[in-house]
């Protein structure tokens, strides 16, 4: 994991690494089993290179809490680890681009439930492990199985910023998360 994070920090394959401060990369558990995937960072995690500090990150922690979890029990990362500038969605490019890293990310801590976080995250990974091209209304809550590892797309946290009908939403959603770690847990 040291070497793919000197990789991250290194990389100029895009345009992005020009005007980041710093690439946000993760954070959280490195053991855990359980890992969310945001899209791309912000103003607050360009300045501390940590995933969901800002707005988000609050209501992704009031997520985690309502199922009994923390943000230190998980795994935090985004698709792109460089800031887009003015907060616009990540372009196709630089997916493909912070794609690699990602891969390394999901094979070095092999996880047992990936949520993707938003429309591009659950694009990239529904597309990548089960040749799927869902909508994230249309995804969020149901749970895919492939390969060794489930996937419980979800919205992003930042929607509930928006329009606070989505935070019941999110939390039924994450409400399938907990039910299904604990099944795994029994069952291991």
């Amino acid at each position: 994991m040291n070497k793919l994070l000197e990789e991250i920090k290194n990389c100029k394959k895009c345009s992005l690494h020009k005007t980041r401060n710093l690439p946000t990369i993760y954070c959280g558990n490195f053991e855990s089993k359980i890992m969310f995937i945001g899209e791309a960072p912000g103003k607050n995690e360009d300045e501390t290179g940590k995933p969901f500090c800002g707005r988000a990150g609050k209501i992704l922690e009031e997520l985690l809490e309502s199922i009994n979890l923390k943000r230190e029990e998980v795994y935090i990362t985004n698709i792109v680890k460089c800031r887009p500038l003015k907060n616009r969605d990540p372009k196709e490019e630089e997916i493909q681009k912070c794609e690699y890293f990602l891969e390394k990310e999901i094979e070095i801590l092999k996880p047992k439930i990936i949520c993707p976080l938003g429309r591009y995250s659950s694009k990239l990974i529904l597309k990548k492990y089960l040749n799927k091209n869902l909508e994230i209304g249309d995804a969020h809550g149901k749970i895919f199985k492939a390969k060794e590892m489930l996937i419980i797309p979800m919205y992003h946290p930042a929607a509930a910023i928006y329009d606070y009908k989505k935070i019941k939403v999110l939390k039924k959603d994450f409400k399938n998360i907990i039910n299904i770690w604990t099944k795994l847990q029994v069952s291991l």
